[in-house]
């Protein structure tokens, strides 16, 4: 039986203000993997391996999930890093007005699990992942970058749609594709 790398999510347009934001990061000299432009997304749930006969399935789940949902906005606005700024692994935009998202991402879990794909154990942290960081090289610098940004507006985008994505993972970096786009 054939698998794919799948992951549920919400694909985010890359405005100026968010590649201004990766080449201030990129300037830094930090040992940070942003995430390309044309994949840059929120993430809702991270299956793993995915077997392709219940891709059906999946597209159903997530209908479920937004049936009663309309197409809404959210605000992304400020920046952090996560786990916490002595040890810096991931570098993200806030996203304000999420409670949508949060219910979305919810909704979806149960379900998945009755599939096999394990149910979340932390809360659902809405954020929009801009990098990865490697190693502590440049941390300082890093840190000062993030914090100019820290109350930076960086867009207001419209939401009306999640995807089912396949992630190959290649030498020059993922290469995402949409398996199922379900919209509200």
């Amino acid at each position: 039986m054939s698998t794919f790398r799948g992951f549920i999510a919400i694909e985010i347009n890359a405005t100026p203000n968010i590649l201004e934001f990766e080449k201030e990061i990129k300037k830094t000299g930090a040992d940070v993997k942003l995430v390309e432009p044309q994949n840059i997304h929120i993430t809702l749930k991270f299956m793993g391996d995915v077997k392709e006969n219940l891709i059906d399935e999946i597209e159903q789940v997530m209908k479920d999930a937004v049936k009663k949902i309309q197409p809404f906005t959210i605000k992304l606005k400020g920046t952090g890093v996560f786990p916490n700024q002595n040890y810096v692994r991931v570098v993200w935009i806030e996203i304000k007005e999420a409670q949508v998202i949060e219910t979305i991402a919810n909704t979806i879990d149960e379900p998945l699990s009755k599939l096999g794909f394990k149910k979340e154990k932390r809360g659902f942290s809405p954020h929009l992942t801009i990098g990865r960081v490697k190693t502590a090289k440049n941390k300082q610098q890093l840190l000062k970058a993030i914090e100019k940004y820290v109350d930076v507006e960086f867009s207001i985008q419209e939401i009306n749609s999640i995807k089912l994505k396949k992630s190959d993972l290649t030498s020059a970096g993922p290469i995402y594709t949409t398996i199922r786009d379900v919209t509200f």
